[in-house]
């Protein structure tokens, strides 16, 4: 085989199981215990027979470069997939000082389920409204609290795990 053919397979197996390593961490912290554990026995086999290979052959720096090459496009792909994918759910919390009832209005009329605390700021009194949703809408929430305050603040956590509560579908 052609030594850039081999470094080609080496650069896109790379690709492949440091793509299926963000994937499977990602898949651990929200608790998919199963898929996680499938995928990283794929990732690592992909991982030690590339590996080899590499090893194998460390006079040759073109597989080295390729080696390396393959981690940093991984990482870029993997992150580009899981934005994708949206797994999982996010809590919002939007920190408004007006249109408070306007927000409220629009939020529950496009499908999102809001909770809302009165509060006081340094200079005045101010609303939090508190949002758990879908990562996938987490754009459209955002251009929403834009519209109707561009200087509201807002605040994304990750959720591990939700039960209860009322949740509805997002309107497209």
């Amino acid at each position: 085989m052609s030594i850039y053919i081999q470094a080609f397979f080496i650069f896109l197996a790379r690709i492949t199981d440091v793509s299926m390593g963000t994937l499977r961490t990602i898949l651990l912290v929200k608790g998919n215990k199963r898929i996680a554990a499938a995928l990283g026995f794929f990732e690592v086999m992909i991982f030690l027979l590339v590996l080899g290979n590499v090893v194998g052959n460390i006079d040759k720096p073109i597989l080295i470069f390729a080696y390396c090459g393959g981690f940093a496009c991984g990482n870029l792909v993997g992150g580009t997939i899981e934005e994708k994918l949206s797994l999982g759910r996010v809590s919002a919390e939007v920190v408004l000082k007006e249109n408070v009832e306007e927000a409220i209005e629009i939020l529950k009329e496009e499908g999102f389920g809001v909770t809302i605390f009165e509060g006081m700021g340094i200079e005045s009194k101010s609303y939090t409204l508190s949002i758990i949703l879908e990562r996938k809408n987490i754009k459209k929430l955002r251009e929403i609290i834009k519209t109707i305050d561009s200087r509201a603040f807002i605040t994304i956590f990750d959720i591990r795990t939700s039960a209860g509560g009322h949740f509805v579908s997002i309107k497209k």
